[in-house]
């Protein structure tokens, strides 16, 4: 990080000196407070529209949600060709809206529990909620997901780093350009992230945009990143305008699942609709990787994912079973 004298308040006070190095010292929630500062976000134009709304269906019961995450999805090998060449693929169809609708259900319960409602503008999410909920363990460990996981990375099976549930609550802006190798602490490439939302994503919601290629570092070398403001997020943007990156921002119909690579720089939009913007991501890590040497304050709360594992140990802790394939 460059050398100044700017302050943001949403860092813990022992994270504010120095640069990225030392560990993060707040909770998950505070991680996610401060780090959506780091976007930056244009004037807004126009009041909030209203959302899509929730897939009109009959929620699926629990043993239907079962069943049909113990389903094997058929990859395409042009799916798993455009993963490996582009760092991500949007798959159709991965979840039924009854699952989809019974997911909602499910997540608006758990986040009204952790955060209330009084929560206009905020970026919310919940870790590890596979620990203590039968439905979202369900989710986490299912061999559906894992499966296609394992496939794109041409794994025999793929560990669980964590799961994760993302709110973009109506007005809340954007998320700042980033790759997640940034993020999690583990010295491997063979790690994915499926992003699973609960309803359609148009436009206006902020829907996943991804920049191509796998290479992008290339691009960005010598960039400094600002743990205080938007000088990175411009800088992400700026450089991949002028090298003339491709960037895909596409709606997400309801039951389409993305998968993005650690490699893979991403960022979203704005939700400037009147229904939060919500999604399930569950990493997945090739077995056999190990935790970095030197974490940063980046990798967030990572010792509550990779319990009595040390740096550059293998990560393979309780929390982290085998899924898909294996």
């Amino acid at each position: 990080m460059a050398v100044n004298d700017r302050v943001n308040d949403k860092l813990p006070e022992a994270n504010r000196a120095g640069g990225i190095d030392a560990a993060w010292a707040g909770d998950d929630q505070q991680w996610w407070d401060w780090y959506v500062t780091l976007a930056a976000n244009p004037e807004a134009a126009g009041p909030l529209v209203e959302g899509p709304g929730l897939p009109d269906v009959a929620p699926a019961s629990d043993a239907e949600v079962e069943a049909l995450l113990a389903t094997p999805y058929d990859v395409a090998p042009a799916a798993v060709e455009a993963f490996r060449g582009d760092a991500f693929v949007k798959l159709p169809g991965v979840l039924p809206p009854a699952v989809v609708r019974r997911l909602a259900d499910r997540l608006q319960e758990l986040l009204v529990a952790e955060h209330g409602t009084d929560t206009a503008g905020r970026f919310l999410a919940l870790e590890q909620m596979w620990l203590h909920d039968d439905l979202m363990r369900l989710v986490a460990l299912s061999p559906r997901i894992g499966g296609i996981a394992a496939t794109l990375l041409g794994e025999d099976g793929v560990r669980i780093y964590h799961d994760n549930a993302l709110s973009k609550e109506p007005g809340c802006g954007r998320t700042p350009w980033h790759h997640d190798d940034e993020h999690f602490p583990l010295d491997s490439l063979q790690v994915v992230t499926a992003w699973m939302p609960v309803s359609a994503i148009p436009a206006p919601m902020g829907p996943l945009s991804f920049a191509h290629g796998t290479e992008l570092r290339e691009v960005l070398a010598g960039l400094e990143f600002d743990k205080v403001g938007t000088t990175y997020d411009v800088a992400v943007s700026q450089r991949f305008g002028a090298s003339g990156v491709q960037v895909t921002e596409t709606p997400y119909a309801v039951g389409e699942v993305s998968f993005h690579s650690s490699l893979c720089f991403h960022t979203a939009g704005p939700n400037r609709t009147t229904q939060p913007r919500r999604a399930l991501a569950t990493t997945y890590f090739a077995d056999g990787a190990r935790v970095v040497d030197a974490p940063t304050m980046i990798s967030g709360t990572w010792q509550e994912f990779l319990p009595d594992t040390e740096p550059g140990a293998v990560a393979r802790s309780r929390l982290n079973p085998v899924v898909g394939h294996g």
